[in-house]
Formats: structure tokens, sequence, C-alpha cells
């Protein structure tokens, strides 16, 4: 019963109702919290002077809500009432619950009367905390509004219910707490007293003794107040005004405004409505039990999220250290070939050295011999090999001037790694699209021909020109497939289907102008399903007619924004549907691919 305890407390005080009053509007109120919220209003907006102006208004019509400035939610707190001209401001304050509400513009007059027989401030106006619908109170003031002897007795039960531990009503000193009731007796007893004032023996055994929370449950409540008559105060209720709908004493049938109202007996209404409550009772519950099992299956939701998000985490990190591990072996790759060319120029320059220093030994010896040769003072001896040691001399020069002396290896590496394209793939690393799409088609781009029903699932033509109605989501990338049924098809229409702009002409054909990819024949009659496939992964876009591809791909390079369409006449109705997954066979051939 904890579930209840907003419904028995008032919108203004925040506490259970006190003596509660009922709203025109249905809404409750304590009497005093409604005198506390009265605010007075100008003359010239009383009851009487609407009367005698001939407006023909009843006192208790509402106020007209358009001409009235209640309060603003992006107000500092302070609101007033737009629709009297002459009322001053009255600041807005919040009740315990939230509800704002508008104090009195002045103190009420102190009285020892009750809050419903203290006199009104005449021309007094009362706003309901909950929908803020206003009224002018009549001459009665607050005794004009019925009371809610239910309501009082609902938190009677409640508060009797939630009360604290009952105490044994036997115990001379320092009451013990009760451990049963006996229905018969209606008392409560601890155990030495039950043992002692009601032995189960002779009369008594016969009782029934049940536990204190049941037995505090079925105690007889104190007599409840009968609902009196707001016109006539001492007159109970003893029929139902059909036409008012509220209950009425025999007085108001004989002399009041309800002498010439259909009425029925109050037993009978009263079975009847507690009737129609049932049954509306019985829809309600199953609502209530459809919200608990949904809750069941958001709170799985989220065990479920928390798991699936740890598997997911999971495979993360495993993709992304598999595209390590290949970077990892990569880069051994790599540097292997570093390594090669390094050992490579090495050689090159070492050998290159070795050489070097051969010849140049071999030169060095050749200049010291002719050093030599050429302090002999032996003329015809000098003569002898003079000749043979000039050419060699000639020849070793020459052997030099022959790119000898130029390096076979440069220093620099001739090797630059391209790492451009694999950054721009790892920058473009992202999440594919799987989620299925849920759209319908769009009244505000449509075609002012264009017919919808069936929550703009369905749509058909009142022209005998082809119009053009686009779908209400656009995509620009991952996979969509979405399908369409033909329901009526008469005298050959030419219905297209497919994708096209935003700005695609709406009064042609799709696939008139550059703005729209479409298929317009190919076995579609009545009852025939088009399955449009949408693939800006791979941009591309394929047909189904009945599950059967239409050629390979109907259109490839498609880039950019589209949202499904398609042209119509009046000879043709189709019906759209989406949420579908991508067909297995596709998924599996992109997969491969």
């Amino acid at each position: 019963m904890e579930e209840m305890e907003e419904e028995l407390k008032c919108p203004v005080c925040g506490s259970f109702y006190r003596e509660p009053i009922i709203l025109p509007c249905s809404h409750n109120l304590c009497q005093a919290c409604a005198r506390n919220i009265l605010v007075q209003t100008p003359e010239s907006e009383s009851p009487q002077s609407r009367r005698a102006s001939g407006s023909g208004v009843s006192d208790y019509d509402y106020l007209d809500l358009d001409k009235m400035s209640l309060y603003s939610e992006a107000d500092s707190g302070y609101g007033s009432y737009g629709g009297f001209a002459s009322a001053p401001t009255t600041p807005c304050q919040k009740s315990p619950n939230g509800v704002r509400v508008f104090p009195p513009a002045m103190p009420p007059p102190a009285t020892h009367l009750s809050p419903a027989l203290a006199p009104v401030p005449r021309n007094s106006c009362i706003t309901c905390p909950q929908c803020h619908r206003s009224l002018i109170l009549d001459d009665r003031g607050l005794r004009g509004f019925p009371k809610n002897r239910v309501l009082e007795g609902v938190i009677d039960r409640y508060q009797q219910s939630k009360a604290a531990a009952l105490k044994c009503q036997l115990c001379e000193k320092a009451p013990k707490e009760a451990t049963v009731m006996c229905e018969q007796c209606d008392v409560f007893y601890c155990d030495p007293c039950r043992l002692r004032c009601h032995p189960p023996r002779g009369p008594l055994a016969k009782h029934r003794l049940v536990p204190p929370a049941q037995g505090r449950v079925s105690r007889r409540l104190s007599p409840r107040k009968v609902s009196t008559c707001t016109d006539h105060e001492l007159e109970n209720h003893s029929m139902y005004c059909v036409q008012c709908k509220m209950p009425v004493c025999y007085q108001c049938l004989e002399e009041g405004k309800h002498s010439s109202h259909e009425v029925k007996a109050l037993g009978a209404m009263w079975k009847l409505h507690k009737s129609q409550l049932s049954q509306a009772l019985n829809g309600l519950s199953d609502r209530a039990k459809e919200a608990k099992e949904f809750l069941v299956q958001l709170r799985n939701m989220v065990q479920q999220i928390q798991e699936n998000s740890v598997e997911f985490e999971a495979c993360l990190v495993a993709q992304c250290d598999a595209l390590i591990d290949a970077l990892n072996r990569r880069k051994a790759q790599l540097l292997a070939r570093v390594n090669k060319e390094h050992e490579h120029k090495l050689k090159v320059v070492r050998d290159q050295i070795s050489h070097c220093t051969v010849k140049l030994r071999q030169t060095t010896g050749l200049m010291e011999y002719c050093l030599e040769v050429i302090k002999e003072n032996d003329p015809s001896g000098f003569l002898q090999i003079s000749d043979a040691l000039i050419r060699r001399v000639h020849l070793t020069e020459d052997q030099w001037g022959k790119g000898t002396l130029t390096p076979r290896m440069t220093t620099d590496f001739d090797l630059s790694l391209d790492n451009s394209p694999l950054l721009q793939s790892i920058h473009q690393l992202d999440f594919v699209q799987m989620k299925v799409a849920w759209f319908a088609f769009d009244p505000g781009s449509a075609h002012a021909d264009i017919i919808f029903s069936n929550d703009n699932l369905t749509v058909t033509c009142s022209s005998y020109d082809d119009r053009v109605v686009l779908g209400k989501t656009g995509f620009s990338k991952g996979v969509h497939y979405w399908e369409l049924t033909v329901d009526r098809y008469d005298n050959h229409p030419d219905p297209a289907f497919g994708v096209a702009r935003m700005d695609v002409m709406k009064d042609v054909m799709l696939g008139k102008d550059d703005k729209a990819w479409a298929i317009t024949e190919g076995g579609i009659t009545k009852g025939a399903t088009i399955g449009v496939l949408l693939d800006l992964n791979r941009k591309t876009l394929t047909f189904f007619i009945n599950d059967e591809q239409q050629g390979p791909i109907a259109f490839e390079n498609v880039e950019g924004l589209f949202f499904p369409a398609v042209s119509l006449n009046r000879n043709v109705q189709v019906t759209l549907h989406t949420g579908l997954p991508v067909p297995d066979f596709y998924s599996s051939r992109a997969s491969i691919a």
C-alpha cells in the first residue's frame, strides 16, 4: 500500500488530506488549504456582474485559460492572474510536494468557525494547484464543494495499517507488544495476558485468534461520516442525477436544479459504477503487470549490457592486439631489409678500400723504384730500361684516372617507408554499423498529392501523375535494407523504388533527374515485394523483387546522403517495411569480398 501514499496527500500542504473537498475538475484539496489559496477577484468578474451583463455563464464555469498567465516555468517564482485587470501580482510558492500554489493576497480574518463555515471574501477565485483550472466561488463559498468521505475512509484505513506496533490492551503497567487479536472480543493480547484472560477452553475456545497485523486491518473503523447534499446540508443523498453525474437529495429533485433531470437509484448506480471501476481496474492491472514484466526485462538488459560490454571490450582488445602483432611482424621484415642494405653498403666500401690499398701500394713501389733508377749515372744502362718505366708510369697513372678515386657506394640509404596509407587506415578505423534502422515515410517533404495511412507506412496518390515521397531517415554510411510491398496495382502504372537526395524533384517519376537512383520495371505486380539494399561501405545500390536479385549491382559509386524514395500515382499503393536485417547471402558474400 506504500505506493498509494501520494494519492492520499494534499498537493498544497503535502500532508494527508484533512476534510477533503472535491473540485469540479475532480481533484481534491483540504478545506483549510482550499481557503488558503483563495484569491479575491475584481468586482467586474464576479458571478453577479456576469449574470447582470447577460453572459449566462455558470458560477462554476472555468475561466478562459488562454487569457490567464497562471505561472511560467522560466520565471523567478512569481505569477499573476492576467485575466483580472485589477488583480495584484501574487507571489507563487511551492507546496512540500512541489506543486505551485497561490497564497491569499491578504490574511484571512480571525474566526472561530471551521474552514467550511467561515465566511469567504466576496468574489473569491480558486485555482486547482494540479491542473491550474480556475473558477469563481458563489455565495456558498467552500460549502458549495462536496466532501470526499470515501477518501477520508481510505486515509483512515491506511493510517491504521501504518500505525506503530500494537500493544496489549490488558497489561496494567508498561503494555507489552501484542501477539494475537481475538476477532470476537476485539481485543489485542500479549502472551501472558492471553493465557490469563483468554484461556483456550470453554466458550473462549471457539473464538478466532489472528495475528495483530491481520487484526489491525480487519478491526472495525470509527463510524464514517455520511455525505450530505451541498445545497441542503441537513439532507443525505438518496438518488443519482445522470445528467449532472452526482448524488442528490430528495429536495434537489423537488425544488432544485435537478428536478427535470433523469435520476436513478443511488444503490443501483453505486453497484454499476463499482462494476465499471472494477472492469477499468482489470485493464489497468494488465498494464501494470506488463509494466512489471517490462521492468524485469529492462533490469535483465542492464545485466546483459554489462556482460556484452565486457565481451566486446575483450574482442576489441584482441583485434587491436592482432593489428599490433601484424605491425610488429612487418616492422621486423622492414628492419631485416635495412640490415641487408647496411651489410651490402659496407661490403662494397670495404672491397673498394682493399682494392685501392693494393693499387696504392703498387703505385708507391713503382714510384720509389723509378726514383732510385733516376739516381743511376750509367747512361747506357738507364736507356735500356727507361722506355719501359715511362710506359708503366703512364699506364699506372691512367688506371687511377678511370673512376678509381670515386666511391662506389653512397652513405645514404635509398629507402623511404610509405606509411601514409596505413596511417590513413588507422585514422579511419571505426565500428561497422550493425544496427537496423526503423523509419516511415515523411509527410513533411512529400508532394502534396501523396496520401498517407498506417502510421505513415502506407502511401498512395490522388493524382494520375507520378509523385515522389521520401523516407524520414537519411543514410550516409553503413549497410541498410528495406522492403516495399505493392498493395494495389491497377492499369499498368510505373512505380519507381530506390533512393534520392533531399532536393529531388517531387512532381516527376523517380530517376528523371540526377538526384535519384531507382528501379521501375522487372516483374513489379500486385503483391510483389521490392527489396532495396544500400551498401554505403561498398558504395553500391542493389534491388530485389520477391527475394531475387535484379542483376549484379544496379548502381555503383553511390556516395553522400540518401533517403529511401518512391514515386507512384493513384493506381498504386505500397507499404514500407523497415528494421530488416541485410539478406544472409549478401552478408556472407560481402564478408568474403
